[in-house]
C-alpha cells in the first residue's frame, strides 16, 4: 500500500475465523454470553440480598463477579456486531474498548491474588482472620487497585495518541487491542512495547507469583492438618482456585509473551489465546467461586424457591 496517510477515523477489526467455523464460534459466544451474564448476576444479587454474606470472601466474590460481568459486556456484544454485520470501530471507541479491556484483566489478575491471601489467612492465621481481613480492608484494596490500574495504564492512552496509521487502518482482531495497534502504526518505537512488557510483568506475572506461593503455603499447612474432611476442603479449594487462575493466566501470559520473546504466532492462534482468556473465565468463574460454595447455593435455593428455611443455618 502506498505510504500516503490515512486519516483513522475508525479501524476495521479484521477477525480472522474461517467462513466454516463461523456459525459454530457464534453459537459458542452466544452460549458464552448468556451464562456469564445469568451467573454473573446471580451471584451480585444472592450476595448484595443477604445481608450474612456481607463478609470478606463473599465481597471478593462479588467484585470478580461485577469485573466478569463488564468484561462480557465489553468484549462479546462488540464481537457478535463484527462477525455479523459490520466491522468498522470508531476510533474513540475502539482506544475505550482497549482500555477497558486492559483494566478488566489487570482487576482480574490483581483480585485473584487478593483472593488468594485472603485464603492464606484464613487457613494459617485463623484466629487473627477477623481482624486482619475485615469489610473495609476488602473496599480499600479494591479501591487501591483501581487506582493503582488507572495510574498505570494512563501512559498507553498517551502512546496510542501517538501512533500514525499511514499504510492500513485494519486490526487483524477480534477486539481492539494495544499491541496489534502498535504493529500496525507507522511510527515503530520501542519505547511502545518495551512498556507493555513492563506493565504484563508488573501486574501480571508479579500477581501470578505471589498467588502460587501463597498457595502452596496453604497446601503445606493444610497437609499438616489432622482432620481428612479439613485437608479435603483446603485441597478442593485450592484446586478449584487454581483451575480459574490456570484459564485466565495461561492463554493470556503467552499471548503476550512469546511475541515478545520472539515466536511468531498465527493471527488465528492469537485470536484464539485472547479469546480463551478474556471469554471464558467469565462464564466459569461463578460455576467454580461460588455455585459450589455452600452459604451461596443455600441463598439461591432460597431465591428460586421462595422458602425462607435454614435462614442463615451456616453463617461464618
Amino acid at each position: 500500500m502506498s505510504n500516503t496517510s490515512i486519516s483513522v477515523s475508525e479501524f476495521i477489526l479484521h477477525c480472522e475465523i474461517r467462513s466454516d467455523q463461523r456459525s459454530g464460534i457464534i453459537s459458542a459466544l452466544t452460549l458464552i454470553f448468556f451464562t456469564s451474564m445469568f451467573g454473573n448476576l446471580l451471584v451480585i444479587t444472592v450476595i448484595i440480598a443477604n445481608r450474612h454474606l456481607h463478609a470478606p470472601m463473599y465481597l471478593y466474590i462479588v467484585t470478580l463477579a461485577t469485573i466478569d460481568l463488564t468484561n462480557t459486556i465489553v468484549l462479546i456484544p462488540k464481537m457478535f456486531s463484527i462477525l455479523l454485520f459490520d466491522s468498522s470501530v470508531p476510533y474513540a471507541a475502539c482506544v475505550l474498548q482497549m482500555f477497558i479491556v486492559f483494566h478488566i484483566d489487570e482487576m482480574e489478575a490483581l483480585l485473584l491474588a487478593f483472593m488468594a491471601i485472603d485464603r492464606y489467612v484464613a487457613v494459617l492465621y485463623p484466629l487473627r482472620y477477623p481482624s486482619l481481613i475485615t469489610n473495609k480492608t476488602v473496599g480499600y484494596s479494591v479501591l487501591i487497585m483501581n487506582i493503582f490500574g488507572l495510574i498505570f495504564k494512563s501512559p498507553f492512552l498517551f502512546f496510542v495518541g501517538e501512533l500514525s496509521f499511514c499504510q492500513t487502518n485494519i486490526l487483524p482482531y477480534c477486539f481492539c487491542d494495544y499491541s496489534t495497534m502498535v504493529h500496525i502504526a507507522c511510527n515503530q518505537n520501542p519505547k511502545y512495547l518495551s512498556f507493555l512488557s513492563a506493565a504484563v510483568f508488573t501486574t501480571g506475572v508479579v500477581p501470578l507469583g505471589l498467588l502460587l506461593f501463597t498457595y502452596s503455603r496453604v497446601v503445606l499447612a493444610a497437609i499438616m492438618i489432622s482432620s481428612a474432611e479439613g485437608k479435603k476442603k483446603v485441597f478442593s479449594t485450592c484446586l478449584t482456585h487454581l483451575l480459574v487462575v490456570g484459564l485466565f493466566y495461561i492463554p493470556l501470559l503467552l499471548s503476550y509473551l512469546l511475541p515478545g520473546a520472539g515466536v511468531k504466532l498465527s493471527t488465528e492462534a492469537y485470536n484464539a489465546m485472547v479469546i480463551v482468556g478474556n471469554v471464558l473465565p467469565p462464564m466459569l468463574n461463578p460455576i467454580i467461586y461460588s455455585f459450589r460454595n455452600k452459604e451461596i447455593k443455600v441463598c439461591i435455593h432460597r431465591l428460586f424457591t421462595g422458602k425462607r428455611n435454614q435462614a442463615s443455618v451456616n453463617h461464618h
